[in-house]
């Protein structure tokens, strides 16, 4: 790496994902292992009751993976914006760069990436976490930043989210994304309750949980959407303006969420007025038929049927019983 100004640009440490960072590939991995093991034993499974399967399994591993790896994501919510921006401080060459913001439940990321990317002697692609949970301190590693000499639209974007900052932002997305987060570990656990009763099964119990655990991925969402209570600051490079919105894991959590209330309104409104349809998608009509089979097979002793059909013989006394 050369110098610029005497200052070393880049630093040594691995940057981190705005989307996909190391947990959220271990969830992936962790799923997709249930999904392969199931599709090894799928052709073991007979006729129509093999799409029933695949359809559950896949319908509750889609649901899972969702619940758990958005937790881990950066793209909450996120923007970018192309602008000509100084690239360090006390210097005054000015590179064209796209400078984007994606925000997690656990902290934001700034990117900074050159237009071309190699400019002023320098290859500018950048990629900074800053964490806001509680086992972290946003300050400290917005210090630290400034002990590296990072760029300083990075810097700059940072610095709208500290505690000390006029926009007063840093609680509101600190405090909403730890609820977010909690309420999304519940309906984990309550995808796990519904995915037991299915198995016992207590079907119009399982959709009632499945219900639940829609109703708790709503929840996170409105605990995230109260950060839109606090105006946030203008993030302004010139003329160009950085505008955040919503990003893909709340749609996805959203998109997921309202599936969770359709399957569970539809198993509870079957359990009532269609049971038999209900049953025959959990392939329980089948086990119902092998039982009354295996009832309906009585095996008789002829010998015992004798006894108990011929007719009992009078018993009579010889003068020698009295």
């Amino acid at each position: 790496m050369t110098l610029f100004d005497g200052v070393y640009p880049f630093y040594p440490q691995q940057r981190k994902s705005f989307v996909f960072d190391v947990s959220t590939i271990i969830v992936i991995i962790v799923f997709l292992t249930l999904a392969c093991s199931f599709f090894i034993i799928v052709p073991g499974i007979r006729g129509r009751v093999r799409l029933y399967w695949l359809i559950r399994v896949l319908l509750s591993l889609v649901v899972g993976v969702v619940i758990v790896a958005v937790q881990y994501t950066g793209d909450w919510e996120n923007g970018w914006v192309k602008a000509n921006t100084s690239y360090k401080s006390f210097s005054h060459a000015l590179v064209n760069a796209d400078i984007g913001l994606h925000i997690g439940l656990a902290g934001v990321n700034v990117t900074l990436v050159g237009n071309p990317m190699n400019q002023v002697n320098e290859t500018i692609n950048y990629n900074e976490h800053f964490a806001w949970s509680f086992d972290a301190d946003y300050d400290h590693s917005y210090s630290v930043g400034l002990k590296k000499g990072l760029p300083s639209p990075i810097l700059y974007v940072a610095e709208k989210f500290t505690t000390q900052s006029p926009c007063g932002v840093h609680n509101q997305y600190r405090i909403s994304g730890h609820y977010a987060s909690a309420t999304l570990w519940v309906a984990f656990c309550t995808w796990l309750i519904s995915n037991i009763l299915f198995s016992m099964p207590a079907l119009v119990y399982g959709g009632c949980m499945v219900l639940v655990t829609g109703a708790f991925m709503i929840f996170s969402l409105l605990s995230f959407s109260t950060v839109r209570n606090s105006p946030m600051c203008a993030i302004q490079f010139g003329p160009a303006s950085l505008h955040i919105g919503y990003g893909g894991s709340f749609w996805l959590t959203l998109a997921v969420g309202l599936l969770c209330l359709v399957i569970g309104v539809t198993a509870v409104a079957l359990h009532f007025f269609n049971l038999d349809l209900l049953k025959t998608f959990f392939d329980l009509h089948v086990d119902e038929a092998e039982e009354c089979q295996e009832m309906a097979e009585v095996y008789i002793n002829p010998h015992f049927m004798h006894n108990a059909l011929s007719p009992p013989q009078p018993s009579t006394l010889s003068p020698k019983s009295i």
